[in-house]
């Protein structure tokens, strides 16, 4: 894998050609939001990128909000203030509508208002920003204070107009609400990050770091390599891939010509990690081999239709890096050893303003099982489905966005027989926070009142299976052996083993006092239960400041 990412290396220094290249932009679902959005508004895709591969490039945003912007002359006030922030946000690619003052241009700081740094020549195009992320809250039942306090620094830019880059540093101490101190108790790992200290008595601390360069190879082909997260799919889950693992290094090569979009990513994983006394220590981790091409392809203007294929394999193999080849095939002719998964995922804009989604991933299939003709509930039924429904000013009352969303994976999905090949990274998982073995309904509402104060609801049921002791294997934890169950081939059913349930509702409110600055202010309710007898139920009230950095998601 080394060499192989060596010769990748080569040839991104041999095949920059002269066309221009923007960095990716940096994933964050509430900033995805805002763009997407004006697609759903619009009733039809757009051609300069594809929703479903998450992160599309700042120069593919631009080339959209500003066609969109011609498209919609007549905006309304709040409209009009997200398209003028979002194309400040990426102001280098846009026209000559966003050029700096006289005034401006005198300044050494924030001669733009989206950086705090910026410099821009034939040669280098280069932005600079502070990350700040701070957050104090409290807890029902809790003494200590819940908080974090990020510090960092972030940095992209251009080289010659043909090679884009982007890194990001950052320092994080926080001291979790108690749903999340369990999750992360329980897989000994925190989402979204990897190496983890303890900080004081309850709390951790962390250093972040993503980086990576960007090229066009030719006009169709894009190609990036670096340590990053990325996310397949419409929703707010993915059964593809995510952003809530761990970022981890890869090649990923997108080509997309016409309505077709193929994408190819190869990356590695860390299988699993060494600790003492719960806590990750020194040593070389174990690694693993993730390799996945999706094809997507516009059906006409409003609907969209994915299909994808990936290997987790547990060492390197040459035969994954052909880009065309059939993984399925690839497999059975090395003897079966390795984890496959195929699925389909699509999105239909039925209306204006409505976007209808859904994704369906099949680990393993045998047919008379699967339709029960063998017998019902078999434990190699395994799969995960998700159907859902955005829509944009609902009731015609602008900037009213609400999205109802269905998740369901059945028991042992996602798990493996073999060592180090469960579809996880860092102990986390790839897709799902649940895991396998549950229920979901998710419910976001968002109303922007002014244009620069947002309302935001968001409710949570869930209903899994657990198991009731560690050693048992009922399917959720999906780090565990899939042979090594503790049900029979049929009769199994979502929900086995400890029945428990989750309720959580969270109510926001964000102000942006200046570009990309935000107050946060929520208040969350959630009850967890289970069959067991156990019960648990916490107020959590939070105040936060961030500075060019994205809301953690608290609803796992």
């Amino acid at each position: 894998m080394r060499l192989f990412f060596f010769h990748v290396l080569v040839l991104l220094f041999q095949a920059i050609a002269s066309r221009a290249q923007s960095p990716l932009l940096v994933y964050d679902r509430e900033y995805f939001q805002l763009i997407e959005r004006l697609e759903i508004r619009q009733g039809f895709f757009t051609e300069a990128f594809h929703t479903g591969v998450k992160p599309y490039s700042r120069k593919e945003a631009v080339e959209f909000l500003e066609a969109y912007s011609d498209d919609h002359p007549n905006l309304s006030r709040t409209d009009a203030f997200n398209l003028n922030y979002l194309l400040r946000d990426s102001w280098e690619y846009t026209t000559d509508t966003l050029k700096a003052t006289p005034q401006q241009n005198r300044r050494m700081f924030y001669r733009y208002p989206a950086d705090f740094y910026a410099y821009k020549d034939e040669a280098w195009d280069v932005h600079v920003n502070p990350v700040l992320d701070l957050q104090a809250g409290v807890e029902s039942g809790g003494e200590d204070l819940r908080f974090r306090n990020t510090r960092g620094l972030a940095l992209r830019g251009s080289m010659d107009k043909k090679l884009g880059f982007y890194t990001m540093l950052a320092t994080t101490d926080l001291v979790f609400p108690s749903w999340i101190n369990g999750y992360v108790q329980q897989h000994g790992a925190i989402p979204g990050q990897g190496f983890w200290k303890r900080y004081g008595e309850n709390g951790y601390s962390f250093f972040s770091a993503r980086g990576h360069v960007t090229f066009k190879a030719t006009r169709h082909i894009q190609m990036q390599f670096g340590h990053d997260s990325h996310f397949i799919g419409q929703g707010m889950r993915s059964f593809v891939l995510s952003d809530f693992s761990n970022p981890f290094v890869f090649v990923k090569i997108n080509t997309r010509i016409g309505p077709v979009n193929f994408t190819n990513l190869w990356g590695q994983l860390t299988a699993d990690i060494l600790t003492d006394r719960g806590v990750p220590t020194d040593g070389r981790y174990p690694q693993k081999w993730f390799s996945f091409h999706r094809l997507g392809v516009n059906l006409g203007k409003r609907f969209n239709l994915g299909v994808y294929e990936s290997v987790m394999a547990n060492r390197m193999d040459w035969n994954y890096l052909n880009p065309l080849v059939f993984y399925r095939w690839v497999e059975h002719q090395l003897g079966t050893p390795d984890k496959v998964m195929l699925g389909t995922d699509f999105k239909w804009h039925p209306f204006k303003r409505v976007q209808v989604y859904g994704q369906f991933v099949l680990d393993e299939f045998v047919f008379n099982e699967f339709f029960g003709i063998s017998g019902r509930g078999s434990s190699r039924n395994k799969h995960g489905f998700q159907i859902g429904v955005h829509h944009v000013e609902l009731a015609g009352v602008p900037n009213l966005d609400v999205q109802v969303e269905y998740n369901h994976a059945r028991p042992y999905t996602f798990q493996e027989k073999f060592d180090y090949q469960s579809y996880t990274n860092y102990r986390i998982p790839l897709t799902h926070p649940r895991g396998a073995n549950f229920r979901e309904f998710l419910f976001l509402g968002r109303f922007q009142v002014l244009p620069t104060f947002t309302l935001r609801g968001t409710f949570l049921y869930q209903l899994h299976g657990k198991d009731p002791v560690p050693t048992a294997n009922f399917g959720g934890d999906i780090l565990k052996n899939r042979v090594e169950n503790s049900t029979s081939l049929f009769g199994n059913f979502i929900g086995q083993g400890e029945k428990s349930q989750a309720f959580m509702g969270t109510l926001r409110a964000s102000y942006m006092l200046h570009h990309d600055v935000f107050l946060d202010f929520s208040q969350t309710l959630r009850r967890d239960s289970s069959d067991a007898g156990s019960s648990e139920t916490s107020t959590y009230f939070q105040a936060g400041l961030r500075l060019n950095a994205g809301w953690f998601d608290p609803h796992f």
